[in-house]
């Protein structure tokens, strides 16, 4: 749990100073505000899961454990990537002044929007006593299907909350050369859900069977 939170933090300081560098400018509102949906986020997750699911947090508080699928080990970094360029490029632009600036209302939606994706993620890490950071089959922890909380709708409820806040955080910035990267992110998190699914369905026991009375992975009658 040290180790997750330890994570945790750097990667809130290492958000904020990527913003603050960038665009230059210590008063730029938008990125304190993001840096404190971070901090919300991690205090949140800390409140809830400590007491709750320890051994989920040890879990996590390493990237990628023995077992994890080829694909993924190529899928997330390309999504820290991305992660990262949103971050990147809404700084540039909020130096450089590049291109149209989203309007305020449209910010305080990406604010909303990236507190509830946020809310979303730690809701079904709650539900969700497996919810690993790679994707690998927890033998070792005894894995079994998720059925409550969000999983009662969609079958990976994590991903539609990071879909959120991956867009929530580039209207949250302004900047709409940011949207691109976090449409990217979108798109890696898409193909990482149906090869997850695909995977799941082989691999764990009662999967398919919870597929079939949970028919969406990540909207509600959509997809």
């Amino acid at each position: 749990m040290a180790r997750w939170a330890a994570r945790e933090v750097s990667g809130t300081a290492v958000a904020g100073l990527v913003l603050l560098i960038t665009s230059w400018r210590w008063d730029w509102v938008m990125a304190w505000v993001l840096v404190g949906v971070y901090a919300v986020t991690f205090a949140a997750q800390a409140i809830v899961l400590i007491p709750r699911n320890p051994g989920l947090l040890a879990e996590r508080s390493s990237r990628m454990r023995r077992g994890t699928k080829l694909w993924d080990r190529v899928l997330l970094p390309l999504y820290g990537t991305t992660t990262l360029a949103v971050l990147v490029v809404a700084g540039l632009a909020e130096r450089l002044n590049w291109g149209t600036r989203i309007p305020s209302w449209l910010q305080y939606l990406g604010l909303a929007l990236a507190l509830l994706g946020n809310g979303l993620v730690t809701w079904a890490m709650a539900a969700n006593a497996f919810f690993a950071f790679s994707v690998r089959l927890q033998t070792d922890r005894n894995q079994s299907v998720a059925t409550g909380g969000p999983y009662a709708a969609v079958r990976h409820p994590g991903y539609a909350g990071a879909s959120l806040f991956a867009l929530g955080t580039a209207l949250l910035l302004g900047s709409a050369w940011a949207l691109m990267p976090a449409a990217a992110s979108v798109l890696l998190l898409i193909i990482r859900t149906a090869l997850e699914d695909r995977t799941l369905e082989k691999e764990l026991p009662g999967y398919v069977e919870y597929s079939g009375r949970t028919p969406f992975r990540l909207v509600p009658g959509v997809w």
